[in-house]
Order: C-alpha cells, then structure tokens, then sequence
C-alpha cells in the first residue's frame, strides 16, 4: 500500500470517527435528532453528573426551618395534594421523580433559563423516570427518560431524539413564587426538605455570579435586544400561539387582566408584591405556563407575540 492509499485511508476512517462522534454525545445517540445536532451541547457535567431526586423525602410547612419568607419555590397543586420544592434544593438537581397519590409527576428545573415546569410522567401508559443528560439545548436542560434514553427539551416539552423522539409532554400548571406566598396560599403544604441523599449546599447557590450578569453561557439559536437577557418572563403556548408577558411591563400594569391567545380567553395575574405571575382560563383555572429568562423564551418562540403595558399586542 503506497503513502497515498494510506493518506487516504486515514483520512476516510478520521471522517467516519468525526461523523460518529457528532451523532453521539454524552453517550446519547443524536441520530436524526429534531433539532441540529451541533446545537445540541455539553453543558460540563457527564450524564447523571447533576443527581436527579429520585426518592423525595418532605416536610410539613412548620418543619421548613430551611426557608425564609422570600425563598423561591416551585409550587405544585395537583389531585388536591399542594407540595413546593424550593429552588436552593433544585438548583443542585434540576430534576424530581415524585408521585401525586398514584399519579407519576417529574418536576424539572433549568438554572441557566430560570425556568421551573413539572409534566406528567406516564408515557403510552407507563410510568418513566427522569435524569439529567448533561446536554443543553439553546441553554435548557435536556432531560432524558431512562426507559428508553429519549432526549426531551424542558421549553419544547418534546423529546427530540430517541423512540419518543416528536412527542410531547403533559404540563402541569407551577407557580415559581415565593415560600411565603406559596405557603399562605396553601396552609396545607408540604416542602421538599433538603435530605436528599446528597451532600449539597444548599444555603448557598452555584449560580449568583451568573445570574447578575446579562451574559449566558452557551450559544442560542436566535437573540433578541427588545429585553434584559435574563429579564423574567411569563411564556404561554395555546394550539401553537405564543404569547410572553415580560414582568417588567406586568410590573406596570393592572394587578390581573384578561387577554386573547390562540382563539382562547385566559386572565392573567401578576402579585407585585411577591413578583409572581400565572394564567388561568376563562374559568378560573390554572393552565400551564413557564416563569423563565427573556432570552431561553425567545431562542425557543421567535415569533413569540409580546404584552405591552403601552401598547400591547
């Protein structure tokens, strides 16, 4: 074989290493991925670095000496059973297996967006548990199934690899406010408590400095001026429609108001006093929305439509 055959021959067999290692990363295989699969990134920490809560112990509210009155928390009230699971505790694991009586429910959490969504966790009639895959994309968690290694995007609510690869995840309607809030509220509570098992800090976060800057980490697919990048937001999706409610133009406006999105009639409530924001429908109902960062919402809607306290649209 002559130095040319052999050139050729590694540069072939150096082509097909590259091409695999595009299509595989933190052990997950991206083949025909929804989404680029250069935009799919490592977000630092291998598969299972960042430790799902798989067996959640909680508290009643009177124990919750962990918390002051202004602690963030995700708060979930579902089949009349209210639990919260403070932000200190999910910044540290991103993701909870729980049950709501004999209902699966996998409550996830994003630092780098700020966005906090819980979803049923029965698919095609079968209980899943959930784990961090280490990967992003445009900076939000990538969650995986360990039934069958699906990747699923927490903002899309969509696993875009895998068996389960297009379809959609059931959300159920959070409230990111404050414990105090959350906890007058529903006196009934019950919290998160932090012994999970693992060895954290959980006075303290890993992502002040961060959140203090209007730089983000990791690269998105599209970028908007109009906000701060981390300015919070309210994001609803109906039947397609997209709609963010900027808390920095709710901060301005009426205390609850109604709006049209998607053919739909839905009420929309800000507490100025605890920074919260929440929809509900024409009934009165809570639908299911996400509190998270101007720039994770747009990288995700682009066409999003946008509330103007001035000029709304």
């Amino acid at each position: 074989m002559n130095k040319s055959t052999q050139r050729l021959l590694l540069s072939l067999l150096l082509l097909g290493i590259t091409a695999c290692a595009a299509q595989s990363k933190n052990g997950f295989d991206l083949t025909d991925s929804l989404v680029p699969t250069n935009t799919i990134l490592s977000g630092g920490p291998a598969k299972e670095g960042i430790p799902a809560i798989d067996n959640p112990r909680f508290v009643e509210a009177g124990q919750a000496d962990f918390l002051q009155a202004d602690t963030w928390v995700l708060g979930l009230n579902y089949r009349g059973i209210a639990k919260a699971y403070p932000i200190t505790v999910l910044n540290w694991h991103e993701i909870v297996n729980d049950r709501f009586g004999d209902a699966s429910v996998v409550i996830t959490f994003c630092p780098l967006c700020g966005s906090g969504m819980a979803f049923l966790a029965t698919l095609e009639g079968k209980a899943h548990t959930f784990g961090v895959s280490g990967l992003l994309y445009n900076s939000n968690v990538l969650l995986y199934d360990r039934q069958t290694e699906s990747l699923w995007s927490q903002l899309m609510s969509q696993a875009i690899t895998g068996p389960y690869k297009g379809m959609r995840l059931n959300p159920l309607p959070v409230l990111h406010t404050t414990w105090q809030d959350w906890r007058d509220r529903h006196p009934d509570t019950v919290v998160l408590s932090t012994d999970t098992g693992f060895r954290r800090d959980y006075d303290h976060s890993p992502y002040e400095t961060y959140l203090k800057s209007p730089q983000i980490m990791f690269p998105v697919t599209a970028t908007s001026r109009r906000y701060h990048p981390k300015e919070e937001v309210l994001g609803i999706t109906i039947d397609g429609a997209t709609k963010a409610y900027p808390f920095v133009e709710l901060e301005q406006g009426p205390a609850s108001f109604t709006d049209q999105l998607g053919g739909k009639t839905l009420i929309i409530r800000y507490d100025h006093r605890h920074r919260s924001a929440k929809a509900l429908d024409e009934e009165g109902v809570p639908m299911p929305s996400v509190r998270t960062f101007w720039f994770a919402w747009y990288a995700f809607n682009p066409n999003t439509a946008i509330y103007m306290t001035k000029n709304p649209q």
